[in-house]
Parts: structure tokens; sequence; C-alpha cells
């Protein structure tokens, strides 16, 4: 069952690093295109809910840490903050935004990346574990 979750976890993870990877083209200029821009969007939904569904499971009922742990509340702080990013980044990469919100909308993106990274950095080392 360890082996399963953990399998179903990264797996969503790497969804999730698909929608990071499209949007960072888009952000370096890429042409934009709808279809690219739903999948990718569908592919982070999909991801964000594996990941917390499949972590939490993971972490708590197989792993045997607690949602107190302090790794699991900066995870999930990560999380929230990661997915309120990418909303703002993805209503301004749309095809019909003008400048001023692409422009919003990279930063949004790469503020995103950072949080990520930092929860991909606590999923390793898992402080206050």
């Amino acid at each position: 069952m360890r082996d399963t979750l953990l399998f179903l976890h990264v797996l969503s993870a790497f969804a999730l690093m698909v929608t990071v990877v499209v949007f960072s083209a888009f952000a370096l200029g890429a042409a934009r295109d709808g279809r690219v821009l739903l999948v990718s969007n569908v592919l982070w939904g999909i991801g964000g809910i594996g990941t917390l569904v499949f972590g939490v499971w993971l972490a708590i009922y197989v792993k045997g840490y607690e949602v107190w742990d302090g790794w699991v509340i900066a995870a999930l702080v990560l999380w929230v903050a990661a997915n309120g990013l990418g909303g703002r980044a993805q209503a301004g990469f749309a095809e019909d935004a003008d400048e001023a919100k692409r422009s919003q909308a990279a930063l949004m993106h790469w503020l995103r990346s950072l949080v990520v990274l930092a929860l991909l950095v606590v999923m390793i080392y898992k402080p206050g574990a």
C-alpha cells in the first residue's frame, strides 16, 4: 500500500510540474494557446488534489506523522499559497489578456514556482519531524 500511495503522490507531483513548465514557457514569451492552457490547468487541478490526498494519506496513515507536525503544516500552507498564486497566473495568461495582466501573471507564476520549490524542499527534508 505504501509503494502505491508513494507512486500516486509522485505522479501527481509530476502533473504539477507540467503546469509549472508550461507556464514558464508562457512567462518567457511563448505563444499562448488556449488548448495548452486548458490542459495545463486541468493537470494542475488533478495534480493538486492528488498531491494533497495521497500526501496526507501517506504521511499520516502510513508513515505515522501527525497533522500538526511542522513539516505537514508547512506543506499544507505552501500548497494553498501555490494554488492561490497559480489562479492569479492562470487568469493573466488567457489569450485575451492585455500586456499588463500578462506581466502580472508572469510575476505570479515565478512566485508560484518558488513556492513549489519550497514545497519540494519541505517534502524532502521534513523540517520539524
